[in-house]
């Protein structure tokens, strides 16, 4: 399973990073948009404050938005009166927001009661590793001295 995630930010560069983190840590399908689908509730929306303050009407699901702003109260009190979980300073590197991204999808694939099995991790196929050596009997080695 591919996790969609909408970008929504002004900053090219940033947004370029934020993607090519996005594409080295997993099955990831990345898609930059102008203005965010919010009926759409299959997708992780990453918005910054300028994509954060199109949505007068409220978004559905503010559980997998992603919100990239700066530390401002006003702003701030906005995001929690909206119900968005994961808020991130805007000076934050990528990989923070990569967390925050991984979260939002667990929080959908949780509300959605699909397994989490291999949601988030690029190889889904490879089985874990064991905890305990095949053979359980160890014998201590001895080590001479002279």
């Amino acid at each position: 399973m591919m996790a969609t995630v909408h970008l929504s930010i002004v900053d090219t560069i940033y947004a370029e990073d934020l993607r090519a983190a996005l594409l080295r840590s997993g099955p990831w399908q990345v898609e930059f948009v102008d203005r965010p689908r919010p009926g759409d509730e299959t997708s992780v929306l990453v918005l910054d404050e300028s994509s954060f303050a199109k949505f007068s009407e409220g978004i559905a699901n503010p559980k997998r938005v992603v919100l990239i702003i700066r530390q401002d109260p006003e702003l701030l009190a906005r995001a929690w009166e909206a119900g968005i979980v994961s808020v991130v300073s805007n000076d934050a590197p990528p990989a923070t927001v990569l967390l925050a991204i991984m979260a939002a999808s667990l929080r959908m694939v949780k509300r959605q009661g699909r397994p989490l099995a291999g949601v988030i991790s690029p190889n889904a196929s490879v089985p874990p590793a064991q905890l305990s050596p095949d053979n359980p009997i160890s014998r201590s080695k001895r080590c001479k001295t002279r």
